[in-house]
């Protein structure tokens, strides 16, 4: 199983990519975790221990991907589950944004399964499954958040179109789009003017973020472990996970 993330705010090293890492590695899969900052996945490899390694990998970089892939191929020819879990996810308003702010979600988020995709189906036989996780935010408008949701939403079409390409191949794809989740420890990095400035928003858009339900990350990894253990005939196309009381 081969679970990759961005480490600006979220990656395998923290999060629903270290949850499913370890409930993977714990249910006896392999687990390959693709981290841009070697050492903070290196470190939940370490803590898994063998036969689970890291591999250094910006997935918006498509050269990067290329690398890491032919690191994979090198010890593992054969993939059977790809998790596309990157996003840069930071509230920002169009008219202010750098281009970084532009381009990153869009090479991130929405690129960056798109590349480790076609690098992994060289490597996937039948029966391979790739999952792709989405936001809550495509459907539910929050504002600040208009490239994050653009490029989930665009991840999200790109996902109904590959499932069609490799139906023939037998290659299953899922897009599961979570809502909500928390883990102990695990803050954010952003400016404290521009968190108030987006939480107020939210408010006046009547999403407060207070009161709204939200689930364990470690308990969101039964979702994934469902998915991937349904028998060769059956097939998810898109499963929606929210917070529930």
């Amino acid at each position: 199983t081969l679970v990759h993330d961005h480490d600006d705010v979220r990656h395998a090293g923290i999060g629903l990519g270290r949850a499913i890492a370890r409930r993977f590695a714990k249910d006896g899969e392999t687990v390959i975790l693709l981290g841009r900052t070697l050492s903070k996945v290196q470190a939940l490899a370490d803590e898994l221990g063998a036969p689970h390694f890291a591999v250094e990998c910006d997935v918006g970089c498509v050269d990067s991907v290329r690398a890491a892939f032919a690191a994979i191929a090198a010890r593992h020819p054969k993939i059977d589950v790809l998790i596309n879990n990157a996003a840069v996810y930071e509230p920002f308003l169009v008219q202010n944004a750098t281009d970084e702010q532009i381009m990153q979600p869009m090479m991130t988020n929405f690129a960056g399964p798109i590349f480790t995709s076609r690098a992994a189906i060289p490597m996937m036989e039948r029966g391979g499954y790739i999952i792709n996780v989405t936001s809550e935010s495509v459907a539910l408008e929050f504002p600040m958040l208009s490239l994050y949701q653009s490029t989930k939403a665009g991840l999200e079409r790109f996902s109904q179109s590959l499932m069609r390409e490799l139906a023939p191949d037998g290659i299953r794809v899922t897009v599961a789009r979570c809502g909500p989740m928390y883990e102990e420890g695990k803050g954010t990095t952003w400016d404290q003017a521009i968190a108030m400035e987006f939480y107020q928003k939210c408010v006046a858009a009547g999403i407060d973020m207070r009161t709204r339900p939200i689930s364990h990350v470690n308990n969101v990894t039964d979702v994934f472990r469902s998915l991937i253990d349904l028998p060769g005939d059956v097939c998810v196309p898109h499963v929606s996970v929210e917070g529930w009381r």
